[in-house]
């Protein structure tokens, strides 16, 4: 009931210019106008009420390293300003090697992105991967802000122990954004976005058409707002087949981007390229360019 009451002035003046409309139609058009508006309205209240059920789907799983045949990750309990906790897996680099703090998309938890981890280890980088609140083992509420925050945290944690220097950041998915709104605001060495948009607001758009998403949706992860405060090499990497998020949303996000900036287009490829060890090894290529 809280949330419904927190719509109702979103929603208010939207119905009052409607109703407006309707009064000027004849009776059984009234009729028909007023039910079509009744079903929009409900319609809207339930995308707003629901809408971070459908934006995050977490995974709760909190394995150990080990028991996914990782070996030599340390797992960390993080506190956030706002006093969560969160699980964060770390290994040292190779001496000269940078570090990757990583952000996962919106669903699933860590367990789904072990073997990437071993990739990147594998390669003597080390590795931060961080499980955002809400997610796996970590404690509290999915929000953006909460998200940026968790991503705060971690950085300033790996800092202490790494050059920011010798700091890359990795996002996939929903990961792009926390990755871009941290770039913005800390210095790192590069940044690698797998799959991005340029706002998870534009991206609501295209599913959504016929509601005013830009006044319901809480988290907007405006990246197109953001991305040009990077001051670190870029490497963008995009499916042209992506259905889950445009692979159009990703050039737009590259365009605004200052230099160094690299974008590659990954031919007749969807969102899986999340998943994919080429996708991976370009991201180390790129790093080995540009982290000196």
């Amino acid at each position: 009931m809280a949330r419904c009451r927190q719509f109702q002035p979103r929603i208010k003046d939207l119905v009052l210019k409607m109703r407006a409309i309707v009064l000027m139609l004849p009776i059984f058009l009234r009729r028909m106008a007023a039910a079509a508006l009744l079903v929009y309205a409900l319609s809207a209240l339930g995308l707003f009420a629901c809408q971070r059920q459908l934006q995050y789907q977490p995974g709760h799983a909190n394995p150990t390293p080990e028991s996914l045949g990782l070996h030599g990750v340390q797992v960390e309990t993080l506190e956030t300003p706002d006093h969560e906790h969160l699980v964060l897996w770390y290994a040292a680099a190779v001496p000269g090697q940078p570090t990757i703090l990583f952000f996962q998309g919106n669903a699933g938890d860590l367990t789904q992105r072990s073997a990437r981890l071993a990739f990147y280890q594998s390669k003597g980088l080390g590795t931060a991967f961080l499980t955002y609140r809400g997610f796996g083992g970590s404690s509290g509420t999915i929000t953006e802000r909460g998200l940026i925050a968790d991503a705060r945290t971690a950085y300033d944690w790996l800092v202490l122990r790494t050059p920011p220097a010798k700091i890359a950041l990795v996002g996939e998915s929903l990961g792009t954004g926390v990755a871009v709104q941290l770039a913005a605001l800390v210095p790192v060495a590069a940044v690698a976005l797998d799959a991005p948009y340029a706002s998870t607001l534009s991206v609501a758009q295209g599913r959504f058409p016929f509601l005013p998403v830009a006044l319901l949706m809480k988290d907007q992860f405006l990246s197109i707002n953001h991305i040009a405060a990077i001051n670190a090499p870029l490497l963008i990497q995009h499916g042209t087949a992506d259905i889950v998020i445009p692979y159009t949303s990703g050039q737009t996000l590259f365009a605004a981007a200052l230099a160094p900036k690299t974008f590659i287009p990954l031919p007749n490829r969807g969102h899986e390229i999340i998943f994919a060890p080429d996708v991976w090894q370009r991201e180390v290529d790129f790093f080995a360019r540009t982290i000196k």
